[in-house]
């Protein structure tokens, strides 16, 4: 009698974890197809190629799938000129990519720097310091904008008519000095890192800086590309900054997304330009996407390690 009544409540159990399995499944599917709708009419509307007595077609139509797709819109995007600027899509996807790996490549070295200070070494107020930096970065960083830009201004990285190219500088300053403040994760990642490795390196005589080059580093590469990759596409797809930073007047020195922005909403819209506008967003996510497809094994490990609490 009692195997009876435990089989039929095991039964139950089962039936509603099913039940509940289903009903999250289709949740999480209707959930992706509403998500993944916007981006697929993006991408038709990227190669959509259609003629109104014959003149090319650039604006939105009503019809959600093209009736004749082409390469028309990718080829207007890189030979006409924008705002003044001849070729101005590649300048702006020059101007983000540099823009982008420098701020790369400093972010990355003061985040992981940091974050060897902050699990490896001890000093008075680091406690303070590290519950003061967790505080501030529940704010948004946008908050800070205004701040920012009175602050660049003031030392000519901004607003600056006679040298317009420095407000590129000023961007590159204004995505990398605070970076360190994002330490957290990699902090967490070298919290799993044995200290007996750093105690018996400076018994040999290292001092921290040669420990954290050639000890630390080499075992950290999972945080590296983790953090790399986040300092990369923070700035490639910034729009905020970009647009508060570099101002409205200097075309030359937009990067992509304000460039490609200003095509629909700028002080000329167009909204013949949408195909265009599509086709440069497509664009702007093949490099994002082509990262992420081929680092993510160490993009997870660098998540899940940097996850321990420190």
């Amino acid at each position: 009698m009692k195997d009876n009544v435990k089989v039929k409540k095991f039964k139950s159990q089962s039936t509603n974890r099913r039940i509940g399995l289903g009903v999250t499944y289709t949740v999480l599917i209707i959930a992706g197809i509403i998500w993944l709708i916007p981006l697929l009419w993006i991408f038709l509307s990227a190669f959509r190629c259609e003629y109104q007595d014959g003149t090319f077609i650039g604006r939105v139509t009503s019809n959600f799938f093209p009736n004749a797709v082409g390469f028309e819109n990718f080829r207007l995007l890189f030979t006409s000129t924008y705002y003044g600027v001849e070729g101005a899509f590649v300048k702006w996807m020059i101007n983000t990519l540099v823009i982008a790996v420098i701020d790369c490549i400093i972010s990355t070295l003061l985040v992981l720097s940091v974050a060897y200070c902050m699990s490896k070494l001890r000093f008075k107020l680091r406690r303070t310091f590290m519950n003061m930096s967790m505080i501030i970065g529940l704010f948004p960083g946008f908050m800070s904008m205004i701040a920012i830009y009175f602050l660049l201004k003031s030392i000519g990285l901004t607003g600056n008519p006679a040298h317009p190219e420095y407000s590129v500088i000023g961007l590159i300053l204004a995505y990398s000095a605070g970076a360190g403040l994002g330490f957290q994760v990699a902090k967490g990642f070298f919290d799993v890192i044995p200290n007996a490795l750093v105690e018996s390196a400076k018994l040999d005589g290292c001092t921290n800086s040669k420990i954290f080059w050639r000890i630390i580093l080499p075992l950290a590469k999972p945080i590296i590309i983790y953090q790399a990759l986040m300092s990369f596409t923070g700035p490639w797809m910034d729009f905020i900054f970009a647009k508060v930073i570099i101002g409205a007047d200097n075309a030359r020195y937009w990067t992509v997304s304000v460039g490609l922005y200003s095509l629909l909403f700028g002080t000329h819209p167009d909204t013949n330009l949408f195909t265009q506008f599509a086709a440069g967003c497509v664009i702007v996510a093949i490099p994002i996407v082509t990262l992420f497809m081929f680092l993510q094994k160490y993009y997870v490990e660098g998540v899940t390690a940097g996850a321990v609490k420190g």
